[in-house]
C-alpha cells in the first residue's frame, strides 16, 4: 500500500469527524430550539479494494446527516398535546361560568327566596305599605340578578365566538405553512437525502396545529404528508389546503359552528369531526355548558315568575274598586327559530310568508301553559316526511327524547301551534320555552297596593259548630272563581259527608247544590277555590265561604304567595305512563343548579389535569428520544475531537513515510 493510500484514508477520516463534530456544534448550538431534532452524521465504509494481499479498506465516508425521530413518538406527543388543550380550554371556560352562579347571600336561590319572605310581613300586616314595598324592592332585585346572570352568559358566548373565530385563522394560517413546507420538502425529494430542518419545522406546525384540531397525518412518496381532521376532513394535500371558517349556528346567529371551505363552496363541519384540540373544547363549551346552563337559569326564572303572576291573578289588590292582581313580573317569551336551511319559496316577499332572505317565516308557535312543568331545555321540532300530514317530531335536546306531536298539543308544560304556511318536509325548528327568560326579566308592577294580597273570598266557620274542625287554608286556584256565589257547606255524617249550595248574590244565577265527601288531608274544592281543613267536623257543622268584604285586612293570597317557597315549583315532568314526578322548591332548584355546574368544573378539572399529564409524558417521551442532551453532546464532543486528532496524525505519518520514501529515492 502506497503512502497515498494512506493520506486518503487519512483525510477521509478528518473530513469524517470534522463533519461529525460540525454536527454535534449544531445540536449544541440548539439545543433550546423549539422542535429542533438532534441531528447525528451517518457513517459508512467506503469500500475495500482488491490486492494481491487481500481487501484493504479505502476509509470512511458520511452518507448523509440523520435527525433522531420516531413517527409513533411525535404522532402520540401531537395527539395527547390535542387533547389536553380540549380539555384545558372546557375547563377554562367552565371555571368562569361558574362565577355566574353566586352562593350565599349573592345567589340567584337567595334572591328568590327573599322575595317569598317578604310575604311574611304583608301577611302579617295586609294594609302596610312599607310591607308592600319591601316586596317589590326584592321582586326588582331577583330580577336584576337573573338579568344579569342571563347577560354574563351571553358575555361568554360572545368570548366563545372570538376565540373561535382567532382559533380558526391559526389553523389556515399553519395549514399554509404546512402546505409551504410540503412543497420545498418535495423539491429537495432528488438529492437522495432528507431536509431534517425543514422536517422539523413541518412536525412543529403540525404539533401547532393539534393544539387547535386534532389530526392525522398520511405520509406520501413525494416526501409530502397529507394532514386530515379526526374525522378525515382533508386540511392539507401536498400543497393544496382547505380553509376552515366560522358560519352562524343554522338557528342561532349567535352561536358558532365550523364550517370548511372547498372549490368554492363552503360546508359545515360537525363537533365530532374535529376530535380534540381548542376548537373542539369551544365547541363542547358552547353547544352544551352555555346551553344548559341558559337554560337552567331561564327554567328558574319562568317557574318563579310564572307562578307569581298566576298566584297575583288568584288574589285581591287594594284598588278602588279592588281587582285582580297584574302581573308583578315579566320574563323573556319562548321563542322559535327557523333553521336557515329551511324550504325557501324563491325571493319574492309573499304576505309575510317569507322574511328579508326568501326564507320561510316560521308558523310554530309556543304558549306556556304551566310554568312548573317547564323543563332546562331546547327542542327542535322538525317535518318528517314520513310521519302522516300535520304531525311533526318533537326531540327534546337534553335527553334526546323523542315523541310525535300535532298542532295544540302540550308538552313539557307549553303548548306548540303550527299555523300556515305549514312547514315542508325537512324544515326544523329551534324551541326555546325557557331559553330567553332570564334575559329580559323585569319587575313591572310600581304600585305598592297592586300586591294581591287578599284572597277573594273568605270562609266563616258557625258558632255552633260541635266538631274541631276550623279552617287551615283557604285560596283562589282558578281566574274563573265567581266570588258573588257564596257556598255553604253543611257536613251530614261523621264521617265526612257534605251537602253544600252556592247562591248568587246579584240574582244573576240560580243557586245551584251538590254533596261530597271529605277525607282528611284532602281539600275541598268548589267555584274555582281550595279549602283545607284542620281538625274533624261533625254531622250539623256548617262553613260558609263568600266574597271578602274588606281586602284591606285580608292576608290569604300573601299566605298562598309565602307557601311558594315551600312548594314544588320547579321542573315537575309527567312521565310516559301519566304519572307526575314533583319538581323542585325554588331553593332545592338553584341547589340543583350549583351541583351541576361543580360537578361539571370539578369533572373538566380532573379531566384537563389528567389529560396535561398524558402529554407531558408524551412530550416527555418524544423529547427523549429526538431531543438534545447536553451531557450526552459533550461526550460526543470529545469523541469526535479525540477521532480528529487521531486522523491529522494518520495524516503526519503519511506525511513522514512519503518524506521517507523520497529521501530513499534521492540516494
Amino acid at each position: 500500500m502506497s503512502s497515498s493510500a494512506l493520506m486518503s484514508l487519512g483525510t477521509r477520516a478528518l473530513s469524517a469527524n470534522y463533519a461529525a463534530l460540525q454536527a454535534t456544534g449544531n445540536n449544541i448550538a440548539n439545543a433550546n430550539t423549539p422542535g429542533y431534532s438532534r441531528q447525528n452524521a451517518q457513517f459508512e465504509t467506503a469500500g475495500g479494494q482488491f490486492s494481491g494481499a487481500g481487501f484493504f479498506g479505502k476509509g470512511v465516508k458520511v452518507s448523509t446527516v440523520a435527525r433522531a425521530h420516531d413517527e409513533f413518538l411525535t404522532r402520540e406527543a401531537a395527539t395527547t398535546r390535542s387533547l389536553a388543550a380540549a380539555d384545558a380550554t372546557r375547563s377554562t371556560n367552565l371555571q368562569q361560568l361558574e362565577r355566574v352562579f353566586g352562593t350565599g347571600e349573592s345567589g340567584l336561590g337567595y334572591a328568590a327566596g327573599e322575595v317569598f319572605n317578604a310575604f311574611v310581613d304583608v301577611a302579617n300586616k295586609p294594609q302596610d305599605s312599607s310591607a308592600r314595598q319591601v316586596v317589590l324592592a326584592r321582586a326588582g332585585e331577583m330580577a336584576s340578578r337573573f338579568r344579569s346572570a342571563a347577560e354574563q352568559i351571553d358575555e361568554l358566548q360572545s368570548g366563545v365566538t372570538q376565540e373561535l373565530k382567532i382559533a380558526v385563522a391559526s389553523v389556515n394560517s399553519l395549514t399554509t405553512q404546512i402546505a409551504g413546507l410540503n412543497q420545498k420538502i418535495a423539491a429537495t425529494q432528488g438529492s437522495g437525502h432528507t431536509p431534517n430542518d425543514l422536517l422539523d419545522q413541518r412536525d412543529m406546525a403540525i404539533s401547532e396545529l393539534s393544539q387547535y384540531v386534532q389530526v392525522s397525518t398520511i405520509p406520501a412518496g413525494d416526501g409530502t404528508v397529507g394532514v386530515f381532521t379526526a374525522g378525515g376532513q382533508k386540511l392539507v394535500l401536498g400543497a393544496q389546503t382547505a380553509t376552515l371558517t366560522t358560519l352562524a349556528d343554522p338557528f342561532d346567529s349567535s352561536k358558532m359552528q365550523l364550517g370548511i371551505s372547498e372549490s368554492g363552496s363552503v360546508r359545515a363541519l360537525g363537533e365530532d369531526l374535529t376530535g380534540g384540540g381548542a376548537v373542539a373544547g369551544l365547541l363542547r363549551f358552547q353547544n352544551t355548558d352555555l346551553a344548559d346552563a341558559r337554560n337552567l337559569v331561564g327554567q328558574m326564572a319562568s317557574a318563579i315568575a310564572g307562578r307569581i303572576n298566576q298566584q297575583q291573578a288568584l288574589g285581591v289588590d287594594l284598588g278602588r274598586p279592588p281587582s285582580a292582581g297584574a302581573a308583578l313580573l315579566r320574563i323573556g317569551a319562548p321563542t322559535v327559530l327557523g333553521s336557515s336551511g329551511n324550504a325557501k319559496i324563491g325571493n319574492i316577499p309573499v304576505a309575510s310568508t317569507l322574511n328579508a332572505d326568501g326564507v320561510r317565516v316560521p308558523s310554530v308557535g309556543l304558549t306556556v301553559t304551566d310554568p312548573s312543568r317547564l323543563q332546562a331545555s331546547d327542542y327542535e321540532l322538525s317535518a318528517d316526511a314520513a310521519l302522516p300530514a300535520g304531525s311533526y317530531r318533537l326531540t327534546r335536546l337534553s335527553d334526546g327524547d323523542s315523541r310525535v306531536v300535532a298542532s295544540g298539543d302540550t308538552v313539557d308544560g307549553f303548548r306548540i301551534d303550527v299555523s300556515a304556511p305549514l312547514p315542508m318536509a325537512g324544515d326544523r325548528f329551534l324551541l326555546q320555552p325557557v331559553g330567553n327568560a332570564a334575559r329580559d326579566m323585569a319587575r313591572v308592577l310600581d304600585n305598592p297596593k297592586g300586591l294581591a294580597a287578599a284572597s277573594p273570598v273568605n270562609a266563616t266557620v258557625a258558632t255552633t259548630n260541635s266538631g274541631n274542625a276550623t279552617v287551615a287554608t283557604l285560596r283562589a286556584t282558578s281566574t274563573s272563581l265567581n266570588a258573588n256565589l257564596t257556598a255553604t257547606i253543611s257536613f251530614t255524617d261523621g264521617n265526612g259527608g257534605f251537602s253544600y249550595t252556592l247562591v248568587d248574590s246579584t240574582g244573576a244565577l240560580p243557586p245551584s247544590s251538590g254533596t261530597g265527601t271529605w277525607t282528611a288531608g284532602q281539600p275541598i274544592e268548589l267555584n274555582g277555590w281550595s279549602m283545607a281543613l284542620n281538625g274533624v267536623p261533625k254531622s250539623g257543622d256548617s262553613i260558609t265561604v263568600q266574597r271578602t268584604a274588606t281586602t284591606d285586612a285580608d292576608n290569604g293570597n300573601a299566605v298562598a304567595m309565602m307557601a311558594l317557597r315551600d312548594q314544588h315549583i320547579v321542573g315537575e315532568r309527567v312521565q310516559a305512563d301519566g304519572s307526575v314526578m314533583p319538581g323542585d322548591t325554588v331553593t332545592d332548584a338553584y341547589a340543583n343548579v350549583l351541583a351541576d355546574i361543580g360537578v361539571r368544573v370539578q369533572t373538566a378539572t380532573a379531566a384537563a389535569d389528567q389529560s396535561a399529564s398524558l402529554a407531558s409524558e408524551a412530550q416527555a417521551a418524544n423529547a427523549s428520544k429526538s431531543g438534545v442532551n447536553l451531557d450526552e453532546e459533550a461526550a460526543r464532543l470529545i469523541q469526535f475531537q479525540q477521532s480528529y486528532q487521531a486522523a491529522a496524525k494518520m495524516l503526519q505519518v503519511a506525511q513522514a513515510v512519503f518524506d521517507t520514501l523520497l529521501q530513499t529515492v534521492g540516494k
